[in-house]
């Protein structure tokens, strides 16, 4: 008997069917059947599951004799379900890579409840990708198990059949099964949920649901959509036979107005001309359950009491939120201009003073605290520099991060343009939007961000999809108030200076940020180590991957982390972490919901993502492991191994272009699969002699300016003045010359 039975609904899905198949067929976890139900399709997706039968005996398909819909599909497949748990998969949708892992081991954990309740993502047909709104209950609930009546918040979540698994002998008991017509997801959820004596949830998105821009429901207009009247009451008419249920109408009844008002609201599901008969239909059922009593609980939610002013109240809302709305966003854009336009004033005015000499402006990573170079500069600033006032530019909701005794600014404030018209220096690695003109005698430091790998600045005219969203003749512009470029190499030095063909002069400082890394003794990561929770002893691995191009939301999962960190600790002993940082682009976006939140919950990895200083991570760790992060440049500073995993190298170098083949000139081993980053540890080959030769050719390469005192040399030589500003380029050797070739890859 399986683990898990996955009953999947197939009606007119054939060009999504074979991934939805592979998605459960191909996981990590193999212990699962498939049940695949052809509601009569008429695009041969029954001939597509006959295949798969045919090859996989964990397939079994039914064909209906004429078409149901997809909940009595469902009806259908499950007699037929063996497993412990069931789950339902639609025929478009997919399960997110290490899904049944997941969800076995938090079954285990919980010790199998009647429902375990999970996340999902729903991924829109031009790319995106969305978490679920509500998707922090499930983690704000505990870790243990509890009833509805305990969590009824989770009534919050959306009333969907496939956010769930089920154990399959509570199922049977209690004999559940889908209504006909549209909506049956609701009529099903709710008696499930109020019925189960024991619920779980899980913090992970397990599920893909995609949305089409047309073929379902909600992409479909129609009278279809009535039908989620009859399926509030299929839940009323269970509330009334079970008397013990009788104190959940109210907060039924709310559930119900809230989800037909959303209908009504949205655009091109209720026609038109029957709109009024659709909000006539939500108001009688709204009142006709109604207790009778006279309580708090029972009385009209304020949010839906539009329900009881008739259609014309309703209308007559609805239209006056849309002019509010088109009003907003109109006096959203005149705000801004007349900000830009006062601020722009107040400038000039300070414009007349004199610039301080001793007033420096910084700023990182597009105002977002103390961090990378421009923090190395201002520290060495305060011990080099004391009489140079260094004040940072900060947004508002990063300000309770700032260290203690750090003064700052926030951007556009009338302050922060009093200060940016006087200010001598400005210190950054990203642009300054907002900013006032540069006025004659300002210096401004770009710190940039690392050694560029990819392509930058006016490489990207030639990447359409590496520059979505990104004025690149605006950036350049931008660039053109840079004094000084701070390189920690000669390869930096060429490509910035292609990249950005602006006035600025290179300076051959070495990276500021990298000052800790080369200055780092044996004991330099001991209190990070303990601030992760990395028990004494442990060999540490950091996992550091960085955005695709290609992919909107530049978050794709290489491989199974579950999977990385059982082989690390099987080749490496069990005296091993995993440490995991996405880049800081995806911090708040859905990728940490595919399995890092909970595999960091159950100590499998260590989420270190939101970890503010990554040059800490750095010297917390024994190996990097990265794929096309200029970390990896700032790494071998460390002199430890490095491992290049470039499965994806030729879709990522087509969509973003790279300056560096990473094949012929990588840091360490390069892996192209994930069978062979596994065996790489396993083998041993991750620290052999080749790859250390590897490394030391890569820093001689990529490191030659990096010596320890970067940040001292960009502040004796700019702000100080003092000649001995950079370090002595060695001579060129054919290799290095090699490296920093053109014309570049592409």
């Amino acid at each position: 008997m399986p683990r898990f039975s996955v009953v999947v609904p197939v009606f007119e899905v054939r060009g999504q069917l074979r991934e939805c198949l592979d998605s459960a067929l191909e996981q990590s976890y193999g212990d699962v059947e498939v049940i695949a139900v052809d509601d009569c399709s008429p695009d041969g997706g029954g001939e597509i599951l006959d295949a798969y039968a045919a090859r996989d005996p964990r397939v079994r398909v039914l064909h209906l004799p004429a078409n149901v819909g997809p909940g009595r599909a469902r009806n259908a497949g499950l007699p037929y379900a063996g497993g412990d748990f069931v789950l339902f998969l639609d025929g478009d949708d997919t399960l997110a890579p290490g899904a049944l892992r997941a969800l076995a081991d938090r079954l285990d954990e919980a010790g199998d409840p009647d429902v375990l309740v999970f996340d999902h993502a729903r991924t829109y047909w031009w790319g995106e990708t969305r978490r679920d709104a509500h998707a922090h209950l499930l983690s704000a609930v505990g870790e243990g198990t509890f009833t509805l009546a305990e969590r009824p918040e989770l009534l919050d979540l959306p009333t969907v059949v496939w956010n769930k698994a089920y154990r399959r002998e509570f199922l049977e008991a209690h004999s559940f099964r889908f209504p006909p017509g549209h909506y049956e997801d609701t009529a099903w959820t709710l008696p499930v949920l109020l019925g189960a004596e024991r619920i779980a949830t899980l913090d992970r998105i397990c599920v893909s649901y995609r949305q089409r821009p047309r073929g379902t429901l909600l992409s479909t207009t129609g009278r279809g959509h009535f039908d989620v009247h009859d399926q509030y009451e299929r839940v009323f008419a269970h509330l009334n036979s079970r008397p013990e249920l009788t104190s959940w109408r109210s907060r039924v009844r709310n559930a119900m107005a809230g989800h037909c008002l959303d209908i009504l609201a949205a655009p091109d599901r209720v026609p038109s001309g029957d709109q009024a008969e659709f909000f006539r239909r939500t108001a009688a059922l709204y009142r006709k359950h109604r207790s009778g009593e006279e309580s708090v609980d029972d009385s009209p939610a304020p949010a839906y009491r539009v329900l009881e002013g008739g259609w014309a109240v309703y209308r007559a809302r609805r239209c006056a939120a849309r002019a509010r709305t088109a009003l907003g966003v109109r006096g959203e854009r005149l705000w801004a201009a007349g900000a830009e336009w006062i601020g722009r004033g107040w400038s000039l005015a300070h414009e007349r003073l004199p610039l301080d000499p001793n007033l420096a402006l910084y700023s990182a990573f597009s105002h977002r605290g103390v961090l990378g170079d421009p923090a190395a500069v201002y520290q060495a600033a305060r011990e080099f520099a004391p009489h140079v006032r260094g004040v940072w530019v900060v947004r508002p909701e990063r300000v309770a991060a700032l260290p203690p005794g750090v003064e700052y600014v926030t951007p556009g404030s009338p302050e922060y343009l009093r200060l940016a018209a006087r200010a001598t220096y400005f210190v950054g690695n990203a642009d300054w939007p907002g900013a006032p003109s540069k006025r004659p005698g300002s210096v401004h430091v770009h710190t940039h961000q690392g050694t560029p790998l990819k392509f930058m600045g006016a490489d990207l005219l030639h990447k359409p999809g590496a520059r979505l969203g990104v004025d690149v003749p605006e950036l350049l512009r931008r660039a053109d108030r840079w004094d000084h470029s701070l390189v920690a190499n000669r390869h930096s030095e060429l490509v910035w200076s292609r990249a950005y063909p602006c006035g600025f002069t290179s300076l051959r400082t070495g990276s500021p940020r990298n000052d800790v890394l080369v200055n780092a003794g044996p004991g330099s990561g001991a209190a990070v180590r303990e601030r992760l929770g990395v028990p004494a002893g442990h060999t540490v691995v950091l996992y550091a991957p960085t955005p695709r191009d290609y992919r909107r939301g530049g978050h794709v999962e290489r491989f199974d982390l579950a999977r990385f960190a059982a082989d690390l600790r099987r080749s490496l002993g069990e005296a091993l972490t995993l440490v995991v940082r996405l880049h800081p682009s995806l911090a708040d976006g859905p990728a940490r919901g595919f399995g890092l939140t909970e595999l960091h919950r159950r100590g499998v990895v260590v989420d270190a993502t939101d970890e503010p200083h990554v040059e800490e991570l750095m010297l917390a760790s024994d190996v990097l492991v990265t794929d096309y992060s200029a970390l990896m440049v700032d790494y071998a500073n460390l002199d430890r191994p490095i491992v290049v995993h470039a499965d994806d190298l030729d879709a990522f170098a087509a969509s973003r272009g790279m300056y560096l083949d990473l094949t012929a000139d990588p840091p360490g081993h390069v892996s192209r699969s994930y069978r062979e980053l596994a065996w790489l540890f396993d083998s041993g080959q991750w620290r052999d002699r080749e790859s250390a030769r590897l490394r030391a050719g890569f820093r001689k390469r990529y490191c030659e300016f990096d010596d320890g005192r970067a940040s001292e040399r960009v502040v004796r030589a700019l702000m100080l003045g003092e000649t001995a500003g950079t370090v002595p380029a060695p001579r060129p050797s054919a290799s290095s010359a090699a490296a920093a070739a053109f014309p570049l890859s592409s």
